[in-house]
């Protein structure tokens, strides 16, 4: 894996942004839900959703793998829920994930230790468990510098 990840985002219109993951990966639309934006694509909850599910997913096959096992067709659901903070902003206030193998338990060889450490294996999950120390930088069309 990479020590470093980037994508860059191009505003097409309204709320409406396309992400390029760079040359070897699909371009996607991400937009706003109504009354915001069309809901063209995923929005950023969405987004941020499928890369804590996605890499517990990864994971926890992952760990299954070290022991020789295989989950089956692996099921994986995200669920982020919102509220207000002290400023009366609305935030993520937790991400509730279930992930459902495709087999049965006590097909699955040594799975109480693959339980007990898969989740230590996702970097964005525990990232995100952590909180993460964001630096913003905004400059204008002559590179100005105007924030951060």
């Amino acid at each position: 894996m990479s020590d470093q990840a980037t994508v860059t985002l191009t505003r097409q219109s309204g709320y409406q942004f396309l992400v390029d993951f760079g040359p070897a990966i699909a371009q996607l639309v991400a937009d706003e839900p109504p009354p915001l934006g069309a809901a063209a694509g995923p929005a950023p909850n969405h987004l941020l959703l499928a890369a804590v599910a996605n890499c517990l997913s990864a994971s926890l096959v992952f760990a299954l793998q070290k022991f020789k096992q295989d989950p089956g067709p692996l099921t994986v659901t995200a669920t982020a829920n919102t509220g207000r903070n002290e400023n009366n902003r609305l935030r993520i206030t937790r991400i509730d994930v279930q992930l459902a193998l495709g087999r049965p338990a006590g097909e699955l060889e040594h799975l109480d230790r693959v339980l007990a450490q898969f989740e230590e294996f996702c970097t964005v999950s525990m990232s995100v468990r952590q909180g993460i120390a964001i630096d913003v930088r905004v400059s204008d069309t002559t590179g100005a510098v105007i924030k951060g």
